[in-house]
């Protein structure tokens, strides 16, 4: 197929910005090097899958250190005094108090072979509390299996059923990671019957997922950074290791009681809604965010109120107005960046804590990307009970509660006045990009991301991936072009695939990252001319639909 770079679009990227305030590190190439720089995991890595580790590029400030003494906490700190250091487990707030709650699904499908349509699974009931789930076919029957345990082989998490009926499993899975590496290796994979073993060894922790998914391994391992980077942003890094250090056998759920379900709502995709694709699978997936859509003059209204308001307080660090898993805007400290997978914890934080909507919260939150060793303070609350936009105000320091809740309140005061309230919630009850409205009805989807800010942009869903079966199956499709226009061994920058129920399109240039599925019957001359025409849309209507400036206190 011919390069459909026509008319200088591949000139101007949309969604461009000279500076943005999230890093933009390639996922795969940080990922590569994150797994061959863990000092507690030998550096010759399996096989199963040729990977390339990128070289140690320069850290821009508000990426995670290495070591205590060049953590951002105490960088910003500066010498500041108090009588309460930012490292240890802290107090959580009501949001992590409710006991450990998990809804089962049924409708999932076999380890062994694909659920069959108006196929049924047995649901998930008092065949697994008898403890016998090896030989349970409901337990079995899942799709997908996340486990997590300590090195020393203490069940820690388990995504369905209850870990301490799995002891066997989990020995198992300990075993097997210190077999491999007592030969100076570490394992990565084991594929059997079409499922796939993943394992991800963080230590102290192991984590390993069973799928039968179409994901590839480096995907899931991906997953499972996602689910380790959770348990951090509860305990940070530095205590959990001295925790272990002091008690290797130590029962690590006794600090995690009630934040399991955090790790729940990370793992669930199952569900086809506006909102939990605006956060997951997409926005993992390209290592993304969102951005909720609004007029400049609205967003620039509503940063203006921020910095306004924030600008004076010290110690603060990422102010971030977020609706729908959505990003309204960011504005941060002075050489101070946040990454993608950190905001992904905070979408994730409030959209399963509905007691923020109840009232103001203070939430020691450890954002391990920024700064894996210590907590920020999080002031978080909505704006207004008449307004679906949250606020986080993220301090070093644990005192200014008060201070931050007063900035708050000038801050909804002030959008209200100008109605930039009703503004977020018109564009929130907004379903999305309509690409009929557009004038390309035979494009069904896209998904576009501008890799200059790490932001991603999705069209609405309609017919016919408007269900949770056919979503699925637009996911799955997803992954796969990822993964082979990402595969180290043999990348692709161009794809053109013709399926029965549909055309696909992955295409992949310095500025941005594009996956485009057509109506069955578009020519692949025809392809070319309406990739630019929504490229062109895009461009114009950019300013609405990024974040374009990098605004700071």
């Amino acid at each position: 197929m011919t390069d459909p770079r026509v008319d200088g679009v591949d000139q101007c990227e949309p969604g461009a910005c000279e500076e943005s305030s999230l890093i933009t590190t390639d996922s795969f190439e940080e990922f590569s090097h994150e797994i061959n720089s863990l000092p507690a995991v030998p550096d010759i890595m399996g096989t199963e899958i040729d990977e390339t580790v990128s070289p140690t590029a320069d850290k821009r400030p508000g990426e995670i250190g290495t070591a205590p003494d060049s953590s951002n906490i105490t960088q910003i700190q500066d010498g500041l005094q108090t009588d309460h250091p930012p490292d240890g487990a802290m107090s959580k707030s009501s949001s992590f108090s409710s006991a450990k709650s998990r809804e089962f699904d049924a409708s999932t499908t076999s380890l062994a072979e694909p659920e069959q349509p108006g196929s049924s699974t047995v649901a998930l009931g008092a065949e697994l509390d008898s403890g016998d789930y090896l030989h349970d076919e409901a337990f079995l029957g899942r799709k997908r299996h996340v486990f997590i345990l300590s090195t020393a082989g203490k069940p820690i998490y388990s995504m369905h059923g209850n870990e301490d009926k799995l002891a066997t499993l989990f020995g198992v899975m300990q075993a097997l990671v210190s077999f491999i590496q007592s030969g100076n290796d570490t394992i990565k994979s084991i594929h059997a019957a079409g499922v796939k073993f993943v394992f991800l060894v963080k230590s102290p922790l192991i984590l390993v997922a069973i799928s039968r998914t179409s994901h590839s391994v480096q995907q899931i391992q991906l997953q499972l950074t996602d689910v380790y980077n959770q348990i951090l942003s509860t305990l940070t890094l530095s205590h959990m290791i001295k925790t272990f250090e002091k008690r290797k056998n130590f029962d690590l759920r006794r600090l995690l009681a009630g934040s399991e379900r955090l790790i729940d709502h990370l793992l669930v995709s199952d569900k086809c809604d506006q909102k939990q694709v605006s956060n997951n699978p997409f926005s993992f997936l390209t290592h993304s965010v969102r951005i909720l859509p609004l007029q400049p003059s609205v967003r620039e209204t509503i940063v203006s109120a921020i910095q306004s308001n924030c600008a004076k307080i010290k110690n603060l660090v990422f102010a971030v107005l977020i609706a729908n898993n959505k990003l309204i805007a960011l504005v941060r400290m002075k050489k101070y960046f946040i990454h993608p997978a950190d905001l992904r914890l905070i979408f994730n934080l409030i959209e399963c804590s509905e007691s923020f909507k109840a009232a103001e919260s203070w939430t020691p939150l450890c954002l391990p990307k920024f700064d894996s060793t210590g907590f920020l303070h999080a002031h978080v609350s909505y704006l207004a009970e008449d307004c679906q936009a949250c606020l986080l105000l993220l301090s070093i320091e644990r005192d200014v509660f008060y201070t931050l809740s007063e900035a708050k309140r000038k801050i909804t005061e002030k959008l209200r006045r100008s109605n930039c309230l009703e503004a977020i919630n018109d564009a929130v009850n907004n379903k999305g990009i309509k690409l009929l409205n557009i004038g390309i009805p035979e494009i069904r989807h896209f998904l576009y991301k501008s890799k200059s800010n790490a932001q991603l942009l999705c069209s609405e869903l309609t017919v016919p991936y408007s269900s949770t079966e056919q979503f699925k199956r637009l996911e799955g499709m997803y992954f796969q072009l990822h993964h082979r226009v990402h595969n180290a061994g043999r990348p692709v920058k161009l794809i053109y695939q013709m399926k029965e129920k549909e055309v696909l399109l992955a295409w992949v240039t310095q500025a941005y990252e594009l996956f485009v599925t057509f109506e069955p019957t578009v020519e692949k001359n025809e392809v070319i001319s309406l990739v630019n025409k929504l490229l062109k849309w895009i461009k114009k209507e950019e300013n609405s639909l990024f974040i374009l400036s990098a605004p700071t206190f």
